[in-house]
């Protein structure tokens, strides 16, 4: 079987370039189906490769001459820069050199790069990001977390198509539930974009959607799909990380402020250890940005090893249930789909018109 050919952004995130070139080479020796291209500044990326044992014959490091930073222009960036690790990754993707890119990098410069240099499907209205955040029953995808502030609701609409796609293809969730993350379980509360969000999803025949989603039923498994804007999206993610962190500490301060508490710790230890295995986001890689003509993962910018090492099984995963060709194939039925009703519609008209 052909390899899934990875492009890898070396120069992206806080770690960078150690956790992002580590995590691809240990990928790489845990998987022989994948082959690595690392873009960056080749000095640092050889010093790295360096001191790490691996199959040559799989990876390719790719000179550039220059990095996106976090707080540039990401229109400018993209269109001034085209010799960065971020513009180099994407043409690749674009041109069929590469299967897919991810990156630690910049949040902004990747989703203007995604759609301007990669390209979305026909027929995507915009493509959103979407985060596996891990809960009691397993994980729910968060879509769009970080892509698209202000939303409508035809663009929710394809959130919740694509990402049902996604869950049902790569993570092989059989008809997974769709919900839409709102203040309340009844459907006439919310915000606008929800109340006219809410029936489209509704009578959407391609996905199983169950209803309004509170925030605090997340963390639970109320849903497998969880649509959103991406505002809304992203306070919530970075609030279930908080929270995660926060918790954890007053856990680990409370075990050992006492003698009894250090002695119950060390006797839950393994028991809090693999309960904390399960609720470990990190072994979920990055989040997907749905939608585009190919492969594009956006990796937190404070990704260590462990997550980039995810990304790389992510991409493979994703690439070989062929997600993207999916995704294609509903967006032209759904384009069909309003062409057939237009004309239904137009006849009625016509109809109508003679009877009068």
């Amino acid at each position: 079987m052909e390899k899934v050919r990875i492009a890898v952004d070396a120069m992206g995130g806080d770690n960078a370039p150690e956790a992002p070139v580590k995590g691809a080479v240990e990928a790489l020796g845990e998987n022989t189906g994948i082959s690595l291209i690392l873009l960056g500044d080749e000095k640092k990326i050889e010093d790295v490769l360096s001191g790490l044992s691996f199959s040559r014959d799989d990876v390719t490091v790719v000179n550039c001459s220059e990095t996106i930073e976090m707080s540039e222009p990401p229109v400018a960036a993209i269109q001034k820069k085209k010799d960065s690790s971020i513009v180099r990754g994407m043409t690749m993707v674009r041109k069929g050199e590469a299967d897919a890119f991810v990156s630690a990098g910049s949040t902004g410069a990747i989703l203007v790069g995604g759609q301007v240099l990669v390209g979305r499907i026909k027929g995507v209205e915009r493509p959103p990001l979407g985060a596996l955040m891990p809960t009691e029953k397993g994980m729910t995808l968060l879509v769009d977390c970080g892509a698209n502030v202000d939303a409508r609701p035809s663009w929710l609409l394809q959130f919740a198509e694509m990402g049902s796609i996604y869950m049902e293809s790569a993570l092989k969730i059989k008809n997974p539930r769709v919900g839409i993350l709102n203040i309340g379980a009844e459907e006439e509360k919310g915000s606008q974009l929800v109340k006219e969000t809410y029936p489209l999803l509704r009578d959407c025949s391609s996905i199983n959607f169950i209803g309004s989603v509170e925030a605090r039923d997340i963390a639970a498994g109320a849903a497998d799909v969880i649509v959103t804007d991406a505002f809304s999206g992203n306070l919530i993610i970075k609030m279930y990380e908080g929270t995660a962190t926060t918790l954890l500490r007053i856990i680990k301060t409370g075990l050992k402020s006492t003698l009894a508490g250090k002695i119950g710790g060390l006797l839950a230890k393994g028991t809090l250890r693999n309960a904390l295995r399960d609720f470990d986001a990190t072994k979920y890689g990055g989040a997907p940005l749905l939608g585009l003509k190919g492969l594009v993962v956006k990796a937190h910018g404070s990704s260590k090893t462990v997550e980039f090492r995810r990304a790389m099984e992510q991409c493979q995963i994703f690439y070989r249930e062929n997600v993207n060709g999916k995704i294609g194939e509903r967006m032209a039925e759904e384009a069909a789909r309003i062409r057939e009703l237009k004309k239904s519609e137009l006849r009625k008209k016509e109809q109508d018109g003679d009877g009068v």
